[in-house]
This record gives structure tokens, C-alpha cells and sequence, in this order.
């Protein structure tokens, strides 16, 4: 018990670490491309998340970013998130155009006692967060595919009325040269499409510099471990809602 209370407090100052890099640093890139975009322009509450087993380790990033957010935004409703992953994909894999067909993604949702809620909405999601593979972005044969499909994915998400957000992913475990060049495609690609950038790869480099006891990978090197999702899950919150993850949520969390 008192392992599994001090892990739980190390998610909770992992999520005020991600809250203060991005005010304070405003996830200033390694290399000449500085982020553009800030603010998204709305408060969202519908959220899909795009990508691969990046975001659906340990019960899929997407559930720890509403954890975060309902928690900290007490009393509040309407907020709701899918997650579409496929393992190893890139941003090229999903046909994001059928992830909107109506009647189809989101279209319906299930209570916490088992009843079903058919959803109406004018667009079924505020915001989409996007990320490509794990090297897709500064791969020589692939970072033109990274490109090509941030420009596209983005005006399919744009077309049906959401707000393209790509997310950062962040370098091996033993491959930590990576974080510039992930930094920096990410923020081109951002930029170019008007996009805001979750720079979840800074906040993992950030993280190990300052706590490093904080055990962010799987044995395999890449892969989050449940500390490394929250932190993923608390830089999505700090980039959209430009505040930081109030000290009380990861206690609150603790493995629900």
C-alpha cells in the first residue's frame, strides 16, 4: 500500500510538471521552428483521439484526459471522448473522412449503470488529437508522408468542424536525440497547418530531467507506463485549457 501511494503521488507531480512546462515554457522547440498556435480558440468537451498503442496503453489515454478534466472541472457535463487506435499505425492508416459518417463513430454511448444513450449533436467532436508513429515524423523515408497527411487529416477535421491538435509523441528511452527532431517536425507541421501542438515529447524529456525515479517507459523502451500516459494525458489538458492540472487530480486519480 504504501508503493502503490507514493506512485500516486509521483502521477501528480508528473502532472504539475506537464502544467508548468507548457505556461512557463510555452514548449519552446529545440530546433529554429517555434510554435505558432497557443490556443485553439474554444473551451472543447468532445475529444477523439487519433494514433496508435501510444495512446491506448494502460486503458487508453483518452480516459485519463477526462479523468483529469472532469475532475477538475467539478460538477461539469457534457464532456465525452472516443479513442480510434490501430497498432503501429501512422497518420496515413486512418480514414479519419469515416471516423465522422453520420451515424456511425460516437453516435451512441453507454451509462455507468449499462444504459445506452443515442447521441444528438450538430458535429460529433470539438477537437481531434492527432499523432503519427513513433519515428513516422523524422524517419528519411516516411517524414514526407508526415507532412502530406498533417496537411490532409487536418482539413478532413476542419471540414466537419472540429480542431485539429496534433500530438507531440516523445523519443526512446535510449534514443533521447530524438526529442529535438520530433520537437521540430511536430511544430512545422503544426504551424503550417494552424494547428496546435501538445508537446507531450518535451514534457517526457522535462520530466526525466527533473524526477528522474519517475519510470515513464515499458520495458520495451518506448511504450508509456501508466506514469507516462497521465503525464501525456495531463500536457493534452495544460495545451487545450492553458492552465495547469490542479495538485489535487492525481491523487483523485489513483488508478480508479
Amino acid at each position: 500500500m504504501h508503493a502503490f501511494r507514493v506512485h500516486c503521488r509521483r502521477l501528480a507531480v508528473s502532472g504539475l510538471i506537464a502544467g508548468l512546462f507548457i505556461l512557463g515554457a510555452a514548449h519552446a522547440a529545440p530546433g529554429p521552428a517555434r510554435p505558432a498556435v497557443s490556443d485553439i480558440g474554444i473551451q472543447p468537451k468532445t475529444f477523439m483521439f487519433v494514433g496508435n498503442s501510444f495512446m491506448y496503453y494502460n486503458n487508453s489515454m483518452h480516459n485519463h484526459f477526462l479523468d483529469i478534466v472532469r475532475t477538475a472541472d467539478k460538477g461539469a457535463t457534457g464532456y465525452r471522448g472516443t479513442s480510434i487506435t490501430m497498432s503501429g499505425s501512422g497518420i496515413n492508416w486512418h480514414d479519419l473522412e469515416s471516423y465522422f459518417r453520420p451515424g456511425g463513430v460516437a453516435s451512441y454511448s453507454f451509462t455507468r449503470d449499462n444504459k445506452v444513450v443515442f447521441n444528438k449533436f450538430d458535429k460529433p467532436f470539438d477537437v481531434v488529437i492527432i499523432q503519427d508513429c513513433s519515428q513516422c515524423p523524422v524517419h528519411p523515408q516516411l517524414k514526407s508522408v508526415f507532412h502530406e497527411y498533417a496537411k490532409k487529416q487536418s482539413e478532413i477535421i476542419r471540414k466537419n468542424g472540429a480542431a485539429p491538435v496534433f500530438l507531440m509523441t516523445w523519443a526512446y528511452e535510449d534514443e533521447p536525440s530524438m526529442t529535438g527532431g520530433l520537437a521540430e517536425e511536430y511544430t512545422i507541421a503544426g504551424n503550417a497547418n494552424k494547428a496546435l501542438v501538445v508537446p507531450a515529447g518535451l514534457a517526457f524529456a522535462n520530466a526525466r530531467a527533473k524526477q528522474p525515479g519517475i519510470s515513464l517507459y515499458m520495458k520495451d523502451k518506448r511504450h508509456p507506463t501508466l506514469a507516462g500516459t497521465y503525464l501525456a494525458a495531463a500536457t493534452i489538458y495544460s495545451a487545450i485549457y492553458r492552465k495547469p492540472v490542479p495538485a489535487s487530480v492525481g491523487w483523485r486519480l489513483s488508478f480508479m
